[in-house]
């Protein structure tokens, strides 16, 4: 499978510098917010005609990869 990762943006102009799809003003966390409430990638598309099927593949990615860090707690 190929990376999709390159349609994930960030710019201190866009979003508060937030991660967004190809540099427009939807966040990856609108995306995954959306799909977690239900909707389904059809549903995506057809609200957001600007989007393409791999932008939410991309999200999808960046949430996937974003989730794997370790957390490293500093001593109580």
């Amino acid at each position: 499978m190929t990376s999709q990762l390159d349609r994930i943006t960030v710019n201190a102009d866009v979003c508060g510098g937030r991660p967004c799809i190809r540099g427009l003003r939807i966040r990856v966390t609108d995306i995954l917010g959306m799909l977690a409430a239900g909707a389904s990638r059809q549903d995506i598309l057809e609200d957001y005609p600007y989007l393409e099927d791999g932008d939410i593949t991309a999200a999808l990615e960046f949430a996937a990869r974003s989730a794997d860090r370790r957390i490293i707690r500093a001593a109580e």
